[in-house]
C-alpha cells in the first residue's frame, strides 16, 4: 500500500507569480505607464508571441507601442522596471526546501529570453534547488498551450498522475489536469502550504505527532474560546488511539463525572453522570472493580424515566433524556451482560434510528454523527443486536455519506463506513484535504450545554478519531495518489 507521502514525486511550480510575484513587481515598480495598462500589454498577443520566443523584444515593444499609442522607450522602461522588481518569494522556498527530500522539484514560466536574463540574476542562489526550469522562449509555445506541457512531461519523464503543478492562472492549471496532473490553484501562501503538505505527507503520522506534541493537553474549547476541562472527550481519545499518554483525565472510585471538577459554565456543583460512567467503563473496564460496577449499574437502573429510559444524571433534580447518552448506557450493560434490564430503552434506541429521529442532534450532542458512532459501539458487545440492527445501521450510515459535516462529523462519518464495509472514498478525501498545516484537524461542534446554545469541540478528538478513521481507510481500501482530490 503506497503511502501518501509517497504518492507525488514530482513538483511544478509556475515561476512568474508563484515563485516570484510578478504582479507585485508591477505595482512597486516606479514608472511612467498606469499598472492596469502595462498589464494590458502583458496579456497583448504580441507579449505572448514574445514570450514564446518567436517575436523578437523590438518587435514586440514597437507594436505595443502602436497598439496602446504609448511611446515605445516608456514601455521599454516600465517592463525592464517591473523585471527589475522580480524577487524570489523566499516562504515559497522555504516550503520547497522542505518538501524537496524524494522529489523533482521544477519551475515553468511564460518569459521571454531577456525577461529570463534579468530574473535569473535576482535570485540567482534560488534557482539552484530545481532540478530544471523550463522557459516558454526555449520550448516554443507557452501556458496554457499543450505543447510546453508535453515538453515538460517528455523531457523529465514525470508521471501526470504522480505529479502536482501549482500556479496562480486557472487556464495553466485546466491544461495541467486534462493531461493527468494534480493541480493547486495559488490563491495565498498559508492555503498552498497546507494542501502540499496535506498532499505530500502521511496524514497519519502527521497526526500522530500532533497528538504527541500536545498530550495531556488536548482541552476542549467552546466556540467563543472558553477552556472546558472535561473528562469524556478524554476516554473518547483513549479510545480511538489506544494511548494513555496522550490524555489526561480523572479517576473516580464509583461514578465519573463530566467535568474534571466543579461544573464549568454550568452550576458549580455538576452531578456524576451516566454518560461518562458508561464511556469509561467501556473504554478502560479495569478501573473499577465488579463489585462497585455492579452497585451503579443497580443505581442507573434506578434513573430511568417512566418509559425505561436511562437519564442523563444521578440527579432527579436533573430529569433530562438524550438519545445518544441512552446508547452509551446501553453499550455498558450489554458488554456486562445485562442488557435485558433496560429492553424498554433498545426498542426506543431501535425506533430512533428506523424513523431517522437522530438526524436533528440530541440535547446535548450536535447533529446525526454522535448518535451513529455510539450506535456502532452498541452491536459491537451485543451479537444478538448486531443481528437486529446491522442491515438497517448499515443503510444509515450509507445516507450519511457525502453529507455537510465538520473535520469531527466526516472523521466519525469514516470510521462508520470503514466499519461496516462501505468504501467512502468522498468523505476520506474531504477528510484528508482539511487536515491542518500543524497535523492536526479542526475541533468541529460535538457537545453543548442543554440549557444554553453553547457549543464546544475538541481538536484531540477530532484528530485522534480521524486518524483511526484514515489508517482504517487505506488499510481496506488503500490509497493511491488518485484518492486524494
Amino acid at each position: 500500500m503506497a503511502r501518501l507521502s509517497d504518492s507525488y514525486d514530482t513538483l511544478v511550480f509556475d515561476l512568474g507569480n508563484v515563485l516570484s510575484p510578478r504582479e507585485d513587481s508591477i505595482e512597486d515598480s516606479k514608472q511612467q505607464i498606469d499598472t492596469k495598462l502595462l498589464r494590458r500589454m502583458m496579456n497583448a498577443q504580441i507579449w505572448y508571441d514574445n514570450e514564446a520566443g518567436t517575436v523578437p523584444d523590438e518587435e514586440t515593444y514597437a507594436e505595443l507601442a502602436k497598439e496602446f499609442e504609448v511611446d515605445e522607450s516608456l514601455i521599454q522602461i516600465a517592463v525592464s522596471e517591473a523585471m527589475a522588481a522580480l524577487r524570489p518569494r523566499a516562504e515559497m522556498f522555504d516550503l520547497i526546501r522542505t518538501l524537496k527530500p524524494g522529489r523533482k522539484i521544477y519551475a515553468m514560466a511564460n518569459m521571454s529570453a531577456s525577461t529570463w536574463n534579468t530574473v535569473k540574476l535576482n535570485g540567482a542562489s534560488s534557482w539552484k534547488i530545481f532540478d530544471a526550469i523550463f522557459l516558454s522562449y526555449i520550448a516554443g509555445s507557452r501556458k496554457p498551450e499543450l505543447p510546453f506541457y508535453r515538453l515538460f512531461l517528455h523531457d523529465t519523464g514525470s508521471i501526470p498522475s504522480r505529479t502536482i503543478f501549482v500556479d496562480d492562472n486557472r487556464e495553466h492549471l485546466v491544461t495541467a489536469q486534462s493531461l493527468g496532473m494534480r493541480t493547486i490553484f495559488f490563491d495565498n501562501f498559508a492555503n498552498v502550504e497546507r494542501i502540499l503538505h496535506n498532499l505530500c505527507g502521511d496524514p497519519v503520522e502527521r497526526a500522530s505527532r500532533f497528538l504527541e506534541q500536545n498530550a495531556k493537553q488536548h482541552l476542549s474549547h467552546t466556540t467563543d474560546g472558553q477552556v472546558i476541562h472535561e473528562n469524556f472527550s478524554q476516554l473518547m481519545i483513549l479510545e480511538a488511539t489506544d494511548d494513555p499518554s496522550l490524555v489526561d483525565y480523572t479517576i473516580y472510585e464509583a461514578e465519573f463525572n463530566f467535568f474534571k471538577g466543579s461544573g464549568e459554565l454550568t452550576t458549580t456543583y455538576y452531578p456524576d453522570d451516566l454518560d461518562t460512567t458508561s464511556m469509561a467503563w467501556t473504554v478502560i473496564p479495569n478501573v473499577a472493580d465488579d463489585t462497585t460496577k455492579t452497585k451503579v449499574m443497580d443505581r442507573m437502573l434506578q434513573f430511568c424515566d417512566g418509559d425505561g429510559i436511562p437519564l442523563t444524571c444521578f440527579d432527579w433534580n436533573r430529569p433530562r433524556r438524550d438519545h445518544a447518552i441512552c446508547v452509551n448506557v446501553l453499550t455498558l450493560f450489554h458488554a456486562y451482560g445485562r442488557g435485558k434490564e433496560l429492553d424498554k430503552a433498545v426498542e426506543w434506541i431501535y425506533s430512533v434510528l428506523l424513523t431517522g429521529a437522530y438526524m436533528d442532534g440530541a440535547r446535548y450532542y450536535i447533529g446525526p454523527e454522535p448518535f451513529l458512532y455510539f450506535m456502532l459501539r452498541l452491536p459491537e458487545r451485543s451479537p444478538e443486536l448486531a443481528k437486529r440492527m446491522g442491515a438497517l445501521f448499515k443503510q444509515r450510515c450509507q445516507e450519511r455519506i457525502g453529507s455537510p459535516g465538520d473535520a469531527l462529523a466526516l472523521a466519525m462519518r469514516l470510521h462508520l463506513c470503514n466499519r461496516v464495509d462501505l468504501n467512502n472514498k468522498i468523505d476520506f478525501q474531504r477528510l484528508s484535504n482539511i487536515q491542518q498545516l500543524d497535523g492536526g484537524w479542526e475541533p468541529g461542534a460535538f457537545y453543548r450545554y442543554g440549557s444554553i446554545d453553547l457549543q464546544f469541540g475538541n481538536r484531540g478528538l477530532s484528530t485522534a478519531i480521524a486518524q483511526r478513521a484514515i489508517k482504517e481507510y487505506r488499510l481496506k481500501y488503500g490509497s493511491l495518489a488518485s484518492d486524494v482530490v
